[in-house]
């Protein structure tokens, strides 16, 4: 069985970051096709707001967040009770070996996983044994070679290229986007529909928010462990990095484009 390392790690800075997405900025494209009733599961979950978003949108079928951190998992559990989410339950798991029998659930859903995976096809497999015929695999994950940002901040190129080495390191794959529908069809899946959207920060408190979790991570995350680690960054590399990225915050005209390839895979 394929071990993985995650890049990101699960310092502060990065649930904090992952806490604050939803299912509406980060799985748009698969909401068209959520009713109530569904059993849904979310692979690789996090600090579950997207989680217990997805449990609001097909009460009353219970919703099932998965992830290996149990550390995140009692985040999720605490949100799902403040929010009230009754239908939701949270439990650690492996998305190579899933503990569920063969198609049990109507929707297999992972969003920012199979970039951090060493065996993204392996896991594809699993999600499609425990979905039941004609039901969805869906999957979300960033591109991070076709990220485009404004000014040419030298600093955001070195963190950029520091990040690539660090992921490939990990034997995972930081383009994962563009990959999505190549790894489904391997993995067997035959109707598949693709699609894409982005994360903007463009606004003076996006632009600061992005930069801000960018520059805490730089220093303080698995990013920062590894690079030293590995010696890709020194110290002062890092500190050099976090700067820029806070340099570029205060560019009234900054721009940070993050492209996502999405995937709905019929199983």
């Amino acid at each position: 069985m394929a071990q993985d390392t995650y890049s990101h790690g699960h310092h502060r800075s990065v649930v904090s970051a992952h806490a604050t997405r939803s299912a509406a900025d980060s799985a748009a494209y698969l909401l068209p096709h959520l009713q109530p009733g569904l059993r849904v599961l979310d692979v690789g979950c996090g600090p579950g707001s997207i989680t217990v978003d997805l449990a609001a949108l097909t009460a009353p079928g219970l919703v099932t967040g998965l992830d290996r951190s149990e550390d995140v998992l009692v985040q999720a559990r605490a949100l799902a009770t403040e929010r009230g989410a009754d239908n939701v339950e949270f439990q650690p798991g492996n998305v190579y070996d899933l503990d569920f029998p063969d198609d049990t659930f109507d929707v297999v859903h992972a969003h920012q996983v199979l970039q951090h995976l060493t065996d993204p096809v392996a896991a594809l497999h699993e999600m499609r044994r425990v979905t039941r015929p004609g039901g969805l695999v869906a999957v979300r994950d960033a591109d991070y070679r076709a990220m485009s940002w404004y000014p040419e901040v030298p600093e955001l190129q070195e963190w950029m290229e520091t990040y690539q080495q660090i992921a490939r390191g990990n034997r995972a794959e930081p383009d994962a986007g563009r990959r999505l529908v190549a790894w489904a069809l391997e993995a067997g899946f035959t109707e598949l529909e693709p699609s894409s959207s982005n994360w903007l920060y463009a606004t003076e408190e996006r632009r600061r928010w992005h930069a801000g979790a960018w520059a805490d991570r730089v220093l303080h995350s698995a990013y920062a462990e590894q690079a030293l680690e590995r010696g890709l960054a020194t110290g002062e590399d890092l500190a050099r990095i976090a700067a820029g990225w806070k340099r570029w915050a205060d560019s009234p005209d900054g721009w940070f484009l993050m492209p996502n390839g999405e995937l709905l895979a019929r199983a």
